[in-house]
């Protein structure tokens, strides 16, 4: 049985050090796979699921086989990543030549070399679920303190997840009420330079903004934007 590099301690310590403000939720799924495989006992590789209404994919993987076992998965709507999702539990796929619950799966896993598998489930953020997935070369490579070794890490890696989650959403509301403060303010600009050529209302002036936008196929902030640009052109000239 494949031996873990990593103490499972040390793996939770490093897991914690991950720093939500440097790294992309990509990274941080990424890291989750890399200290799963360095950690539990029997570990060959090791993907994490992720799961948003029918629609599963893989968020991060250390190797490219594993990929491709859950890929299937995703193709039949049916196997073990899928159903430790939708479950939250730890299924245990102990032999492959036995699994009578995804047959064809299973076949194909024992193809590719793949003996028994892990999945637990990762309760994510909101809509969002997945797994832990952990594959062996070896026949009932999880052993009872291996499971709760994964189950440990699992519960770990899901409040990391969940924070990079929220972490991530936070921070693209953030750049996108920056964006329409930006142009808000060039509108703004825009109807003022109107308002002053024109001697009309601020609703007048954003209609005139409008109607250019709708002749010219272009956005109310890019007719803006260059209204702007030409005033200020202008100015200097």
């Amino acid at each position: 049985m494949t031996q873990p590099t990593m103490d499972p301690a040390d793996a939770l310590a490093e897991l914690g050090r991950v720093r939500l403000d440097e790294v992309s939720l990509d990274d941080v799924l990424l890291r989750i796979a890399e200290l799963a495989k360095g950690s539990i006992p029997g570990t060959r590789e090791v993907t994490v699921t992720l799961v948003r209404g029918r629609v599963g994919w893989t968020g991060a993987f250390t190797g490219e086989l594993a990929r491709q076992l859950d890929e299937w998965q995703y193709e039949q709507h049916r196997g073990p990543c899928l159903d430790a999702s939708a479950s939250g539990d730890t299924i245990s796929v102990p032999d492959m030549a036995n699994e009578g619950r995804w047959p064809a799966w299973a076949e194909r896993a024992r193809a590719a070399g793949v003996r028994s598998s892990l999945s637990i489930g990762l309760p994510i953020q909101g809509s969002v679920v997945g797994a832990l997935n952990v594959y062996s070369d070896s026949v009932n490579a999880f052993e009872p303190t291996s499971i709760a070794s994964a189950e440990g890490f699992a519960a770990y890696a899901a409040v990391a997840l969940a924070n990079a989650h929220l972490y991530e959403n936070a921070a693209t509301l953030a750049a996108q009420m920056q964006e329409a403060m930006r142009n808000r303010a060039v509108i703004e600009q825009a109807k003022g330079i109107i308002m002053g050529s024109r001697r009309c209302s601020p609703e007048e002036a954003f209609a005139l903004l409008s109607k250019i936008s709708q002749d010219t196929n272009r956005k109310v902030r890019e007719v803006a934007e260059a209204l702007v640009a030409q005033a200020v052109g202008k100015t200097r000239g």
